[in-house]
């Protein structure tokens, strides 16, 4: 496999770059956590990691990967159909549900408390499952961010069944309708799991958006989390 590897990106790295000379191309599977591949250049050589979970992968989407690779190394646009392929792949039944495996096996997910110094996340998920949910949502692992994170205001993590909330929000003057409205958007996509059609993932669908609306406070939630 490692064999017509390099041949191939070398192919592709001609294609990308053709008045450019080839450097030495390292290329081996690595263990990651999830689909991950990754390329660095180290005194000249380029170093690439693919994830595991795609040896064997079909030609084409090697090709794929290694025009994607190439061009974020070198800050070239990506081709549409490389991009769709590798998708579609990747996205497909068998490595979805090998990719979720993966995450729960090697995927290591530091977990703190649902307890918070303003805040108790199991409080208030079980209130916003009676209020939304008939009560019949199944409570996953509830926990505060280990940091102040501001990128992601909280998230659902399927493969270790865990909504993580940033712990910017447990403050006494952050309004408790805020976390309320980001668990119970997480609290969502623990209803309504993410689909695939095609080469296309769907995270928000129409049903999600509509059960979204019922939130009591949306307005006043969404004002404030534009302010920070």
């Amino acid at each position: 496999m490692r064999d017509r590897l390099v041949p191939l990106f070398q192919q592709i790295h001609r294609e990308l770059k053709p008045r450019a000379p080839i450097p030495e191309i390292a290329i081996e599977f690595f263990a990651f956590a999830n689909v991950n591949n990754t390329i660095r250049i180290r005194n000249g050589r380029l170093l690439v990691r693919l994830s595991d979970l795609l040896e064997g992968a079909p030609e084409p989407v090697l090709r794929s990967i290694a025009h994607i690779l190439f061009a974020k190394i070198y800050r070239k646009p990506i081709e549409r159909a490389y991009a769709s392929r590798y998708r579609k792949y990747v996205s497909s039944r068998e490595i979805s549900h090998k990719a979720h495996l993966i995450r729960q096996m090697r995927g290591r997910k530091r977990l703190d408390s649902a307890r918070g110094h303003t805040y108790d996340l199991d409080e208030i998920f079980d209130q916003l499952n009676t209020r939304y949910f008939r009560g019949l949502l199944a409570r996953p692992q509830l926990t505060w961010s280990q940091n102040h994170a501001r990128n992601s205001l909280g998230h659902y993590d399927p493969a270790h069944n865990a909504i993580v909330v940033s712990r910017v929000f447990d403050h006494p003057q952050v309004p408790r309708y805020a976390v309320e409205y980001i668990l119970y958007h997480e609290m969502l996509h623990l209803k309504h799991p993410v689909t695939v059609r095609g080469s296309r993932r769907r995270v928000h669908s129409a049903e999600f958006q509509a059960e979204e609306k019922l939130f009591l406070y949306l307005d006043d939630a969404k004002r404030f989390l534009k302010q920070l």
